[in-house]
Formats: C-alpha cells, structure tokens, sequence
C-alpha cells in the first residue's frame, strides 16, 4: 500500500497510464530551469532517512499525554473529515486522546508552520493535502517553514478525489461546453477555491492561459464554506473534493462536468475524466494523497510506532469503507515508502505550479 500519487508522465505502475501534452507555457529554458528546480528539491529531502534525535522528555512511555493533529483548513471540509475519522482509529491504539485541531488560513500556511514549529515530542503532528508541502513553494517568495526539512513524513493516509462542479444556472454539461460559455461571457465567471495557488486556482489560471478565457478566483479559508458558496450560486463552479462535493451533486444543486485524475471515481462512476473529454494537460491529471507528517526532529521511534499504528488502522474494513464512502482511496503506508512517494512527486507539482506562473506574496 505505497501509492498515493499519480504524476501524469511522471507516474508509476500505481496509476492508470494517460497520455499528457506537455504545458503550453514551458519552452525549453523553462524546462532547464525547473529540471535544476527539482534537482534541488529532491536533494532537499531527509524525511524519513535521517536519525533524529530524541528531545528530552520523550521516553518509551509516549504517548503519555492526548496527541493533536493540525489541520490547515477549516471545520467540515474533507480534510477536516478525514482526520476526524483518524483521530477515532488511532486513539484506542494509542492510549491517549487524539484531538483534532483547526489552524485554518493562508494557502495552508498558517497551520503548516504552527505543526512545523510545535515540540518535537510527538504530541503535535499535522495532516496535510499536497498544496501546503509542495505547490507553496513555488507559489510563495518566502515561506516561513520548509516542508522538506522542517517536517517528516508519518503516513499517506488517502487519495481524495477531486471533481470540476458548476452551480446548475451554468447550463453545460461537460468541460468544453464550459470553456465556451465562459469564452462568451468574460469576467463573468467566478471559481471558488480552498485558498489561493491551491489545485482549483492553479486549474483557473491554466484555463485561462490555455483557452484565453477571464474567469475570477475568490479564495475561501476552507473547502465547505466554498462548497456553501457554490451551492448558493455566490460563485458558479471549482474543482473540490468528492467528499464535499458529492451529496450536492446526488441532491440536484450542483452538476459534475469532469472527474481530475486518470480514472473515474468509484463514487461518481457516470463522471467521466478530462483525459476522456479530450483534456490531456497534466494539470488535470495530477493526483496527491492527504498525508500524516510530523517536525522533523520527532524521534525515529516514535515515528515508527505512529506508523505502524496509522497502516494498522487502515486495514480496518470499517475505517477503509468509511473513507471509501468519502470518495477518497485508502492507503496506509509506513514512513519510508511515504517519504520516498513525496520525493518523486514533488518536482512533478513543483513544475505544474510553475507552468502556470502563479506567484503569491
């Protein structure tokens, strides 16, 4: 169970083969500079592989104490689901309560750097979607933590699927019937997002790019209150998790035009890819798992443990059937295969992200 990712050109015999064009915008200088990009990236990387040593008051006891899991986005999204649903299987193995906490803001940042900063005593531990540990750092000039050294990888916990909606006043019914309704009608299409450079926004500015379109971005703190905002109408389509997006979507208020990833959802089984309507981009392609990470100095063997305890309690048919219901893909791997997962994905993101020449500051 050591997938998780699926890389466009990049992926392995994990995910489904698609055939990707390459990015509109990236000549060949381009390329040379992101290729020394990910060459940094991946020599960046000792999560997982280096010893880290014990801080005092970390013994064999832990946990002695409730652990916490932090949470970059807002109460009710999918994220926010999914770690309540950890937080339930884990407390019994661990001993201890594990209480799920809310730091939303910033792209991710805010809750990022509050589980990057906290003690390296296990008690704090951050789960995370792909954005926050890879896409930001290329979207932001400076970020005030660095993923690939500041935190280390515990588990990948699963795959979420994401899928483009629209509010049912847009009167389309697939992908390219969109880009020429909003072709038509410039500036007058918003497109919610869970925060800014996340995977909607980097969608938004692609397809501007791409099909000389004006859409408008507005960001939310978190997945639910844009999924709330969609629903109303407030604005009128994005790309969000199937674990929000589904029962609007069942209920008549939102209508599903295209599924991002390689394969249809198991959820959505009617929805049909990009790559199927004719979209190859990589940028609809690109799939990444919610993972559990903790500071980086937290001690191997605790990282051990909580590993092997998170893998443990994803082999649970109930634990698994509940995530499976959520539209997301349960995983459940120790900490190595998920570092060394993060290691070949995040060039692949990192490059997407620069494709799309968004910046932040």
């Amino acid at each position: 169970m050591s997938g998780g990712y699926c890389l466009g050109e990049a992926a392995d015999a994990t995910c489904a083969a698609s055939s990707v064009d390459g990015q509109p915008t990236a000549g060949l200088a381009r390329r040379r500079v992101l290729a020394g990009l990910s060459a940094l990236a991946t020599t960046a990387l000792p999560m997982g592989l280096a010893r880290a040593a014990a801080p005092s008051g970390v013994g064999s006891d832990w946990p002695a104490r409730p652990v916490r899991i932090v949470v970059q986005y807002a109460a009710g999204g999918s994220t926010d689901t999914l770690a309540r649903l950890l937080a339930e299987a884990l407390s019994p193995r661990l001993g201890q309560p594990v209480i799920v906490e809310n730091r939303a803001g910033a792209g991710g940042i805010i809750g990022t750097d509050a589980a990057a900063k906290s003690a390296a005593d296990g008690y704090t531990l951050l789960l995370t979607v792909p954005g926050p540990i890879a896409a930001n750092l290329v979207l932001y000039k400076r970020l005030p933590y660095d993923p690939r050294t500041d935190l280390r990888m515990v588990s990948d916990i699963a795959t979420p699927r994401t899928v483009l909606a629209v509010h049912p006043s847009v009167e389309v019914r697939d992908f390219a019937g969109l880009i020429e309704t909003i072709r038509a009608r410039p500036g007058r299409f918003a497109m919610g997002s869970w925060g800014a450079g996340t995977q909607p926004h980097q969608i938004q500015v692609f397809m501007d790019k791409r099909y000389g379109l004006q859409t408008l971005h507005v960001a939310y703190k978190g997945e639910a209150p844009m999924a709330l905002d969609l629903v109303a109408g407030t604005v009128q389509m994005t790309v969000g998790s199937t674990a929000t997006l589904v029962p609007y979507i069942q209920a008549g208020r939102l209508r599903a035009l295209a599924m991002a990833g390689t394969t249809r959802a198991q959820i959505l089984p009617e929805v049909s890819t990009f790559a199927e309507q004719g979209f190859n981009d990589e940028v609809y392609a690109l799939t990444g798992p919610i993972s559990l990470m903790a500071p980086a100095r937290v001690p191997d063997a605790v990282i051990e443990r909580l590993g092997r305890e998170t893998q443990a309690a994803l082999q649970e048919p109930n634990l698994r059937a509940r995530i499976a219901a959520l539209g997301a893909e349960p995983i459940g791997n120790l900490p190595r295969e998920a570092a060394e997962n993060y290691r070949r994905f995040l060039p692949v993101s990192m490059r997407l992200v620069e494709a799309t020449g968004v910046r932040l500051d």
